[in-house]
């Protein structure tokens, strides 16, 4: 936090000066005391320890929300260049055998030629709210050419985008490497494209993000429901004893019927009052796009399904050294392994070619998006 203010500040032309422990002296020009609210000369801190007349700046306070009215749009999009060096590959076969898994088809490499791709990367914020809170960030990138979301390819490519290694290239810095005319690279999605991947390959992505927090929400949550079911029930049993050792002409009887009976009505209630709780709001929203352009190894694959065949794309990124998986093109996840259909040969995982509720009759989601094309069921998209 320091150094991103540090940064932030010095380029909106104040003058700052580190000093200890873990703060900054600031002068800030006019505009800039406006925007932040803050005096001319100012001192800010960043540690459990302030330096003296020291203003504490951090996560929990309203800094993050001066900051972005400071930044406004800029820094939402960004296109970098990298080209590392593209060397001839030596085993594509393996490399492919060891990526592109299919249980129910067959493939064959037809060519590996060097092409440049454009891959459109997006991060997300993302805020879960229960009776904790977990924030975090989600990237979700495809590559334009290919179609593929190559995950664990940007994960691999990450670092080298942050500098290290092989410098991108952003607009604004002069002269940039050189790389093909634009008819080499791969057109931009349209918006609505880019929207409804959106719209299917991220909730699956947030559901594994935020799995290591729900199950702790869940462990709390039923370590609660214990402790209300122990202690309810005891008050249930004896009172059910106590009803149980009185005549039905007892005049007791009909208060230990109703102590039972609300016995039952505080014990659902306290059981909505957890689950109101324990429900979880999850809030996500676009912070930025990246469309990062480099060199790669394109494999020309075909598969085979029966009679039918059909040719796809996949390419080997340098960077990350290894070769993308084809995409679900039913859910867009990154699961594996892959199935083919026997129509189209859509490349989707297990699910994607399940029964069918209403008739229990395999069919291909990526074909059929909304119904059973046999029984007209929903097809549970």
């Amino acid at each position: 936090m320091q150094r991103f203010v540090a940064d932030l500040l010095t380029a909106e032309g104040a003058l700052v000066e580190p000093i200890e422990p873990e703060g900054l002296d600031v002068l800030a020009p006019p505009a800039l005391q406006v925007a932040l609210g803050v005096a001319e000369m100012c001192r800010l801190g960043f540690g459990t320890t302030l330096p003296s007349d020291a203003r504490r700046v951090g996560l929990e306070t309203d800094w993050l929300d001066r900051f972005a009215r400071l930044l406004g749009e800029r820094g939402r999009w960004a296109r970098h260049i990298v080209r590392p060096e593209l060397r001839a590959l030596t085993d594509p076969e393996r490399m492919l055998g060891h990526e592109l898994v299919l249980d129910n088809a067959t493939f064959r490499l037809l060519g590996v030629t060097p092409a440049w791709t454009s891959y459109l990367i997006l991060d997300f914020h993302y805020s879960a709210v229960s009776d904790d809170k977990r924030d975090g960030v989600l990237r979700l990138g495809v590559n334009q050419a290919t179609g593929a979301l190559p995950d664990a390819v940007l994960d691999a490519v990450a670092p080298w985008l942050e500098g290290d290694g092989v410098a991108p290239w952003r607009e604004g810095d002069g002269v940039a490497p050189a790389r093909p005319d634009a008819a080499d690279l791969p057109p931009a999605w349209h918006r609505q494209r880019v929207l409804d991947l959106v719209a299917r390959a991220l909730p699956a992505r947030l559901d594994t993000a935020l799995a290591p927090f729900v199950k702790g929400l869940q462990r709390r949550l039923g370590r609660e429901q214990d402790r209300l079911y122990d202690y309810h029930n005891d008050l249930y049993q004896a009172a059910s004893r106590r009803a149980a050792g009185q005549a039905e002409t007892d005049p007791g009887r009909p208060r230990e019927e109703l102590r039972i009976a609300a016995i039952a009505r505080e014990y659902q209630s306290k059981l909505d009052d957890l689950a109101r709780q324990y429900s979880m709001r999850v809030n996500v929203a676009w912070t930025q796009t990246l469309v990062l352009e480099m060199p790669v190894q394109r494999f020309e694959v075909q598969i085979r399904r029966r009679k039918a065949e059909r040719t796809i794309l996949l390419d080997w990124n340098p960077l990350a050294r290894r070769l993308e998986s084809p995409v679900c093109e039913f859910s867009f996840s990154a699961e594996r392994p892959r199935l083919a259909c026997d129509d189209a040969v859509h490349l989707v995982t297990p699910a994607g070619l399940g029964p069918c509720i209403g008739c229990d009759k395999p069919f291909c989601r990526a074909c059929h998006q909304d119904t059973c094309p046999k029984c007209g069921a929903a097809s549970g998209r």
